[in-house]
């Protein structure tokens, strides 16, 4: 008998990150994570009582600061 495994943050079929695993992505806090999905800076969604993070917003992020740094 084998038991699945939780799926990861480098799982292909994963449509949604847990706040914990999209700031693992960007390298940075869960606070600051928290900060920027407060301040719309980074895209998520409510599941329940859970925030979630679809798995293309930290890319998403990225793309935009590095667009708003190349403009400055």
């Amino acid at each position: 008998m084998s038991t699945a495994l939780p799926p990861t943050a480098d799982d292909p079929t994963l449509v949604l990150l847990t706040v914990e695993e999209a700031a693992r992505r960007l390298r940075i806090g869960r606070t600051t994570c928290y900060r920027l999905i407060r301040t719309g800076e980074l895209e998520s969604i409510p599941v329940g009582g859970l925030r979630r993070i679809p798995v293309d917003a930290p890319a998403a992020y990225v793309a935009r600061c590095r667009a708003a740094q190349r403009a400055a």
